[in-house]
């Protein structure tokens, strides 16, 4: 039998808990994993829940890789239950989970000629047009909507998230965006009051949920102020961005 299909016995029972969602082992899950793992004593097992169906393939690997002994999964009514037990390289993990917070991600732009740039990261690409433009049609969308969008798919994607997590049943999402800019002309050069950021976003969550108005309430407020991308807008970053000839 590959280890894939190991089946749990329904006896097996922990009390150590890891709420997955629908996280699967590429999107976010391992780092989960590792951080419960600092409150599992050593030998005991940890129940993973995710409704991800990949995890079944996954997550033997990496309990192969980090020596924590996989001992398999049973399917439940609103997710699927895997179960792993804390092993001797334990703290590889926690090392692993403190590599992740130190992190950097990358980016390689690419002046293509005219008003386009290309942008590169990991295994993906995409063109992006001038920030300042104001016509219906484009070749590419500008830098500003690329913010927009960043931001938009980071509350959506936080917001449904944490309610797989909470096993909160989502029908339907979706986030309405629009920014106004402090003066884009500062940008093109031609003035120089005020700055040519964002001095303001405003926008509307709709969704459709079965859950009470006050928990959704709760979800979007954890939401907001766990986001990434509302952080990185909302707080000061130090930016350092040096020229270098070539």
């Amino acid at each position: 039998m590959r280890q894939e299909d190991l089946q749990a016995p329904d006896t097996l029972r922990t009390p150590h808990i890891c709420e997955g969602g629908n996280l699967d082992c590429g999107s976010g899950l391992l780092l989960l994993i590792r951080k419960s793992m600092e409150t599992v004593p050593d030998s005991e097992i940890l129940e993973i829940r995710s409704t991800e169906i990949s995890v079944r393939e996954d997550l033997p690997a990496w309990c192969r890789m980090t020596k924590n002994p996989y001992l398999g999964w049973r399917p439940a009514t609103e997710h699927n239950k895997y179960f792993v037990r804390r092993g001797e390289a334990a703290q590889d993990a926690e090392l692993a989970y403190e590599q992740a917070r130190d992190y950097r991600w990358q980016t390689r732009i690419h002046w293509n000629g005219g008003m386009q740039t290309k942008v590169f990261c990991r295994n993906h690409s995409w063109a992006v047009g001038q920030p300042a433009s104001f016509d219906v049609r484009d070749d590419a969308p500008s830098a500003v909507e690329y913010v927009l969008g960043a931001l938009g798919s980071c509350l959506a994607m936080g917001f449904q998230i944490r309610a797989s997590q909470q096993q909160i049943e989502i029908d339907e999402l979706e986030i309405s965006l629009s920014g106004q800019i402090d003066n884009i002309f500062v940008f093109l050069g031609t003035e120089s009051s005020g700055h040519s950021g964002f001095k303001e976003i405003r926008g509307t969550l709709y969704v459709s949920s079965d859950a009470d108005d006050e928990v959704l309430e709760r979800l979007w407020e954890e939401t907001l102020a766990a986001s990434p991308v509302t952080n990185t807008l909302t707080r000061g970053v130090e930016v350092k961005v040096e020229l270098r000839v070539i």
